[in-house]
């Protein structure tokens, strides 16, 4: 398989006219109205169509529908497929859109079913010299991207430790999760898989690349075939840990529990700082009493500070205008292997080196 595509492999501009993805869904269930939202609102996208088995909640994005991936990308012949369905479709959905001479491909964590599957769409894409992002959209939170920038720019000096406290409140009873993604009730791998993931990728954004990791995890909701409760320790280089403390059962202080969906630690040897539900920050110098707001809550358009508009803003300039691209499959592959190691370890009750 080869790009046919000219240039960047974009839809080229008419003269004097700005260059635009053409941009193509596969999926309407419920998070995609998040994604579909965020590129209306990005004046370089241009969306072409929607595809999803649904043809009623397809047509509900405004976009054109189709029935099936294939009938969509031969109608519309877009630039880039963002995919937005489970990971068991992920792979053929990756193979479907390089058969059709697509440019760049985004795809929805988790990343397919398998590590091995991942590595296949990884080494496809590369075959195919096809740009394949993940759509991993926790890092691109504003609080988190402030927290780097404190990092890097030594506010806090050296950081020994970072806590997350999960606490979603959503997990409680026989009809958890039902009212909006009920295919959580019989996923066999939960907390870790579907939702801590999103922490894995967060700390080494932070940190870089972990080392080790050691996970108690349990399963407190009988309704339910995974786990939704544990404990995961993260060794990282130079002696820095990170503890994901989750509890789906629980909550936290805050009237939009899915903003932050917890509340998170970052301390250093001259500060700490504090992340609330709200999305604030706040920094308090070692040794002293009062902290001060380095990010005021706000009311965010879209999902959790707009991140998945922050995503899709990053991908855009990578593709138009040559910025580096993170969370690229290949970059991802780590992600998903840590996520393996953490079961591992909670399955064999020891550490376990990445």
């Amino acid at each position: 398989r080869h790009n046919t595509r000219s240039g960047s492999g974009c839809s080229e501009r008419a003269a004097g006219q700005p260059m635009k993805l053409r941009v193509a869904g596969l999926g309407a269930g419920y998070f995609s109205r998040f994604h579909y939202d965020a590129w209306r609102r990005l004046p370089e996208a241009d969306l072409v169509g929607v595809a999803d088995t649904n043809l009623v909640k397809a047509g509900e994005t405004g976009a054109p529908a189709y029935p099936t991936l294939p009938a969509m990308l031969k109608a519309t012949s877009p630039d880039l497929l963002d995919i937005i369905t489970p990971p068991e479709t992920h792979l053929d959905a990756i193979k479907t859109a390089l058969d059709h001479g697509i440019a760049a491909i985004i795809c929805q964590k988790p990343f397919c079913s398998s590590l091995d599957q991942a590595r296949t769409a990884k080494a496809l894409a590369a075959q195919a010299n096809v740009p394949l992002i993940i759509h991993e959209n926790f890092r691109f939170q504003p609080w988190y991207r402030l927290i780097r920038n404190q990092i890097d720019s030594d506010a806090i000096g050296t950081v020994h430790q970072i806590t997350f406290r999960l606490r979603t409140g959503d997990g409680q009873g026989p009809q958890a999760y039902l009212d909006r993604q009920p295919y959580f009730q019989t996923m066999p791998r939960l907390l870790v898989h579907e939702t801590a993931v999103h922490w894995i990728d967060t700390f080494q954004y932070l940190l870089g690349p972990a080392q080790a990791v050691y996970a108690d995890l349990r399963r407190m909701n009988p309704a339910i075939a995974g786990e939704d409760a544990g404990y995961v320790i993260f060794d990282f280089p130079g002696g820095v840990r990170a503890l994901f403390d989750g509890n789906r059962h629980l909550d936290h202080a805050a009237e939009n529990h899915r903003m932050t969906l917890g509340e998170a630690l970052v301390e250093g040897a001259r500060g700490t700082l504090t992340l609330s539900g709200t999305g604030a920050v706040h920094h308090r110098g070692f040794g002293e009493l009062q902290q001060r707001c380095i990010l005021e809550t706000e009311d965010w358009a879209g999902f959790a500070g707009d991140c998945v508009h922050a995503l899709q803003a990053h991908v855009i300039a990578g593709l138009l205008h040559g910025r580096p691209l993170e969370n690229t499959a290949a970059d991802y592959l780590n992600v998903i292997e840590v996520e393996e190691a953490i079961y591992r370890s909670a399955h064999e009750w020891r550490k376990i080196e990445v």
